[in-house]
This record gives C-alpha cells, sequence and structure tokens, in this order.
C-alpha cells in the first residue's frame, strides 16, 4: 500500500458514473441563481475562456455563500461536461494561471526578515501563510461544501496523478489538491464498519467492485465472504457515507492459513468462530485512486484487531495471507543479468536430472507450466524459495523501504514477516506476480510498535529465523 497504496491492488472508483449523477444535482443549485450550466464552447479557445471565467467567478466571492455554492457547481458541472482531453486541459488552466503569486511570496518573507517588532513578525507571518495559498486551493476548497463534492474532488485527483510526471505545475496542483484531502480525510474523521450482507446493496456492489487483491467471483463468493466466520470491516467518511475509502477482509481460523483457494473456497465447511485462535487478514483493499499517498490503513488494522479481540477474546494470533507483486517483474530483471550469478552451482546441477527437453535455464522452466509437472516442482522450490525471500528482504534504493509495496506496507505497520507459503496461489495472477508464492505477516501485538520504529528509523526488516534460514539455502 505504499502510504496508503499497495502497487497492482488499487481498484478505481468514481469517474463517469458519479459525474453523470453529478451533473444533474449540481443543475438545480447552479440554476438557483441563474448560473448558466452549459458549456456552449466551439473550440479549445473558447472552452478554456469559459471556464477560466468561471473560476474567477467562484473567486470573487460576491453575493455569499449560496452564490459561492451556485459558481462551484456551474464550474463543477462544465469541468464533467467535458470528455478526458478536455479535463486535462482545464487541469493546465489550474496548473499555469491559479498558482500562488512568487513576487507576494517574496514580499512576504522579506517583511518577515525584516520585520522589527514581535507584533510585526506576527503579521507578516500570517501575511506569508495567506500568500502560499494558492487561488486554485481556495477554488478547490469550494467544492466541499456540495453533494459528494469531496468525491467529485478524490476523482479529480485521481484523474491528476497520472498527468503529474515530469510536470512540476501540474504536480503542484496535485499537492494542493493532497494537502487538501489529508485534512480532511485525517483519521479522526473516519468511521469504521462492518460489512455484513445486511448492509446496503449499493455498499455491497462497491465492495465487489473495489475488490482488487481477489476478485469477488458474484454475489455468491461476497456471501461467502460476510458467513459467520468471516468479517469484513471498511472505513468511511461522513462526507462519502456510501464509498469505502479502503477494506480489510478477515477470516476466522485455527492456525496460520496458507492456501488462499482453501480459505475462499465457497464450498468447505463454515467454521465455529468461537473455536478460532487466529484472525487471517486475506485482502486489504483502497477502494480510492484519489487518496492515494493519505495513508490510513494501519489505523484500520489497529481498529479491527480491537473490535476482534472485543467480539472473540480467545482470539491469539493476528497474521495475513498476502500476495507478493513484485516477485516475478523483479525476478525477471536479475535472469536478464545472467543465472551464474543468481544461481548456486548446487542449484545449477539440480537441473541435469530433468528429461532432456527440460535441462535449460530457469528463465525457460518458468516460461511454462511448470506448476502443473510434480518433477519440475520438486527441483524449483528450493531455488524460488530462497530467491522469493532474498526478494522479501531486499531495499528499494533509498535502502530505507523493502522493495515490495505489500511488504512496505505491513513492516511499517509493526508486522514481520513469519511463513512463505508454496503454491499458495495458483491463479493466473498469482501465477504471473509470485510464481504461486504467498507470505504471512505476523501481527504480535507485543512487538508491533518496536518492528514500527525498526523499519520507520533504520529500515530493519522484521523476518522470522526460519525465513532467514530459507534465504541462506
Amino acid at each position: 500500500m505504499d502510504e496508503g497504496k499497495i502497487a497492482g491492488f488499487i481498484s478505481q472508483g468514481g469517474g463517469t458514473g458519479l459525474f453523470e449523477r453529478l451533473r444533474g444535482v449540481w443543475r438545480d443549485i447552479a440554476q438557483s441563481v441563474g448560473k448558466s450550466v452549459r458549456l456552449d464552447a466551439d473550440s479549445v479557445a473558447d472552452e478554456a475562456t469559459l471556464l477560466r471565467s468561471q473560476a474567477l467567478d467562484c473567486l470573487e466571492g460576491r453575493g455569499g455563500e449560496v452564490s459561492a455554492r451556485a459558481h462551484a457547481a456551474a464550474l463543477g458541472r462544465s469541468y464533467m461536461g467535458l470528455n478526458s482531453e478536455g479535463r486535462q486541459r482545464f487541469l493546465k488552466v489550474l496548473a499555469d494561471e491559479f498558482g500562488t503569486d512568487p513576487v507576494a511570496i517574496d514580499q512576504a518573507m522579506t517583511d518577515v526578515r525584516e520585520a522589527q517588532t514581535p507584533e510585526d513578525r506576527l503579521a507578516a507571518e500570517a501575511a506569508l501563510r495567506e500568500a502560499l495559498v494558492s487561488p486554485r486551493q481556495k477554488l478547490l476548497t469550494q467544492f466541499n461544501v456540495l453533494p459528494e463534492g469531496v468525491k467529485f474532488l478524490v476523482d479529480m485527483r485521481a484523474e491528476l496523478l497520472p498527468l503529474t510526471k515530469g510536470d512540476a505545475a501540474m504536480k503542484a496542483v496535485e499537492n494542493d489538491l493532497k494537502e487538501l484531502l489529508s485534512g480532511w480525510f485525517d483519521v479522526g474523521f473516519l468511521e469504521l464498519q462492518r460489512i455484513t450482507w445486511r448492509s446496503p446493496a449499493l455498499v455491497l456492489e462497491k465492495i465487489m467492485a473495489y475488490e482488487a487483491v481477489h476478485a469477488i467471483q458474484g454475489w455468491a463468493d461476497l456471501k461467502n465472504r460476510l458467513d459467520s466466520d468471516r468479517r469484513l470491516y471498511a472505513f468511511f467518511h461522513p462526507r462519502m457515507p456510501d464509498e469505502p475509502l479502503i477494506f480489510v477482509e478477515v477470516a476466522l481460523v485455527r492456525g496460520i492459513a496458507g492456501n488462499i483457494h482453501e480459505l475462499l473456497d465457497q464450498h468447505a465447511p463454515v467454521g465455529d468462530p468461537s473455536q478460532a485462535d487466529t484472525a487471517i487478514f486475506y485482502s486489504i483493499n483502497n477502494a480510492q485512486k484519489g487518496l492515494v499517498g493519505i495513508s490510513f490503513g494501519n489505523f484500520l488494522i489497529k481498529k479491527v484487531v480491537d473490535s476482534l479481540l472485543h467480539e472473540f477474546p480467545n482470539l491469539k494470533t493476528f497474521a495475513t495471507l498476502s500476495p507478493i507483486p513484485g516477485f516475478r517483474s523483479w525476478l525477471d530483471a536479475q535472469l536478464q543479468g545472467g543465472e551464474m550469478g543468481l544461481l548456486s552451482p548446487a542449484e545449477i546441477k539440480s537441473f541435469a536430472p530433468l528429461p532432456e527437453g527440460d535441462r535449460t535455464t530457469l528463465a525457460g522452466l518458468l516460461a511454462g507450466p511448470w506448476h502443473e509437472d510434480p518433477q519440475l516442482v520438486t527441483v524449483l522450490r528450493p531455488i524460488l524459495s530462497r530467491l522469493c525471500v532474498q526478494y522479501l528482504g531486499s531495499r528499494r534504493a533509498d535502502g530505507r523501504r523493502a522493495r515490495d509495496p505489500v511488504a512496505h506496507f505491513h513492516l511499517s505497520n509493526g508486522a514481520r514477516m513469519e511463513r512463505l507459503n508454496w503454491l499458495a496461489d495458483l491463479s493466473d495472477k498469482g501465477m504471473r506476480q509470485s510464481a504461486g508464492m504467498m507470505i504471512n505477516y505476523l501481527y504480535k501485538l507485543s512487538e508491533i510498535d518496536t518492528n514500527h520504529e525498526s523499519y520507520r528509523g533504520q529500515g530493519k526488516i522484521a523476518m522470522s529465523a526460519s525465513l532467514r534460514a530459507l534465504a541462506k539455502g
């Protein structure tokens, strides 16, 4: 979740469906004071002129709060009426024309430095703070008062994120949006809800749509994940009551689970949750792409643990059954550099007993359905297991965080790497991402704070002795 994101697991919400709904909702607000809500632009230039004019209307602040809402609604409707290219052009206008005033900032800093009295210093600092707030930030804030305006901004940021690469001005717009949303989505405002089969159908449909770790295969599958031996919790914001922000799926079992297919088997007998000693977090999803980088996943896990302990005091173990999404791409990159430095002589020698047609490179063996051949499985298991643990223990170039995004998320929250599970996910996605392997992260309550501080402060990766031994081969 990489500060709120797990790479490859983020499900995008909102978008066109929200825009179509809001255009109708905001029409009446915009028309209440006679504001034009049609985007009658014959050219790109006309379109930009109209949007610029509507943005300036929002910033003038004439007419009080009712008028301000109407101006914001009109601008929002115009934005939603554009195609993707038009929305990009509007965001570019915000980036280039509605930023801070460098001259005003320079003057404010000079005033701070030259202040002669404490009173002058305080006044100059207040003026500097005001100068640092861009007009577009004031503009975007106005959408907060509109129905579903917060969700509108969340989806606007989702559209903006891909446009920031290599564009400092667009990145500044994204930073303004992130700053606003970070304040509005402080964990103190969030509400933890348990999702059950009796939850509103709208919320259940969104859970199905946003689940990106292990896709939900219809209503029967969802009902299975909400059975008496399962729990599903989500964070909600009061301004987005029907939109889960992040959610976690939990299985109540005996012992640490090591196979996702067994865990998701719809035909398996329902367990007795009162006899469970272990809670397995098997899927964690950020549901709003526009909230990437705004982290509240760690608070979700802590609150879920508290809720589970209150309901089931017999629970002793809290662990995950997690994917390893970056392993195969990392391994493929390593293999391009040659196998001699990657594999030991003994591992290369282990290929010798294979049938003549299979005596090839590791890359060649992995290209086919190797997991269906028992002999290949026997040969590859120790090799892939060792390499996978080495990958999990590796860090990014900065040396401060785990290379794998899921590992970074759980290590940041105080978990430790506990156990590697061989061929635990045989789905196409599981084989493609991690050669079918999954890992258990253990949340040992007495070690969470220590692990968190060691990882955050020193980049130390907490790993069980068995995994460290496996890494050595």
